[in-house]
């Protein structure tokens, strides 16, 4: 017998049907189907595993289930990733935490709404072997009358690397020179076109398994990053616009806890599991040993497993960006934690 449009059965079935259509499967897990807060961009300012929350939360679908298209792009630099989202190109930035400051400080107030690390992991110097092992260049001193390569000028590997000289009292000595992005820093330095390079671990790794490069100072060890640091600075984060938080908070809750989501995945599982989980698709132009033997260190000394950025590790990165170094003083007292940080979206997150 065929139902009538009205019958009870025909409602019945309707019923059934739309409650299934609420349900969508997401990397074999069945999940609730998010409501839709539209299309973002999220730029990221290099590829580097430090970034792995935003991939493992691109690759595992967990912005999609908060309900979030999100258009993944490398913005290559952290001075780019600011212009991108000061223009409006983008939504969300991932860089240098200090973009927040420097941004609101151009008349473009920015917030950091999530923490990624607690160390600078692009704060290490490397040079080639042959300088090393032939005594030529020992340390952060050996360096006067030489080439650092960095990315951009006011990049935050620029930053990093006027502060190591200045507190190895080489800054005026120093030639700082701004390369592009970090592929091609590595590079420079392979060739001899500048003498030492900031680098990240994933940079230091490539150049140790290769055989011709060695690091001078490695901020990843607890020992050089608390003799220079004094402890937490926040390295890497993401940020959006002050005035996206006010218009759009639905949406930077919802990408903060797809990116929550990633970190507790990273916090789960191993490096193998998690090289294996984002290698391909993001991170396949380093050795695939050299990735997992830097997740692996990232886990247990760099990332931020709560992803809370506290004041006391914001005011340590605010000394490095003082001193006229990027601003000065009186400059970065207008722009305190309570005007450029919101942990609320992450506290909210984690049930805090």
């Amino acid at each position: 017998m065929t139902a009538s449009p009205r019958s009870p059965a025909r409602r019945r079935i309707l019923t059934a049907a739309g409650a299934l259509a609420g349900l969508s499967l997401i990397e074999g897990r069945v999940a609730l189907a998010q409501p839709k807060l539209g299309r973002v961009v999220y730029g990221q300012g290099s590829i580097d595993p430090f970034f792995a929350a935003g991939y493992v939360a691109l690759k595992r679908g967990y912005f999609g289930e908060a309900g979030l298209e999100v258009e993944y792009l490398n913005s290559q630099s952290g001075p780019r990733t600011n212009q991108l989202l000061a223009a409006g190109q983008i939504v969300f930035g991932a860089t240098a935490a200090t973009a927040a400051p420097a941004l609101t400080l151009a008349g473009k107030p920015a917030t950091l709404v999530f923490g990624f690390d607690r160390k600078l992991t692009y704060a290490n110097v490397i040079v080639r072997r042959e300088d090393y092992d032939s005594g030529k260049i020992k340390s952060l001193k050996d360096l006067a009358g030489k080439r650092v390569g960095a990315t951009q000028p006011q990049s935050s590997t620029w930053l990093m690397a006027l502060y190591l000289m200045q507190k190895a009292g080489v800054a005026d000595k120093v030639d700082i020179r701004p390369l592009g992005d970090l592929a091609t820093m590595l590079g420079a330095l392979k060739t001899g076109s500048v003498s030492a390079s900031m680098a990240t671990m994933s940079m230091m790794e490539q150049a140790r398994q290769e055989g011709w490069g060695v690091p001078i100072f490695d901020a990843t060890t607890e020992s050089s990053w608390n003799e220079f640091m004094g402890g937490d600075v926040p390295g890497i984060a993401a940020l959006t616009l002050a005035d996206t938080i006010q218009k759009r908070p639905e949406t930077v809750q919802a990408f903060v806890g797809a990116l929550v989501k990633a970190q507790d995945f990273i916090s789960a599982h191993d490096a193998a599991a998690i090289t294996e989980a984002i290698y391909d698709d993001y991170l396949s132009a380093f050795p695939k040993s050299a990735i997992e033997k830097t997740l692996g260190v990232y886990k247990q000394t760099v990332f931020l497993s709560d992803n809370i950025i506290t004041e006391d590790a914001y005011q340590r990165m605010s000394a490095i960006m003082g001193d006229g170094r990027q601003f000065s003083n009186d400059e970065l007292k207008t722009v305190p934690y309570s005007r450029c940080v919101d942990m609320s979206f992450v506290r909210r997150a984690r049930g805090l």
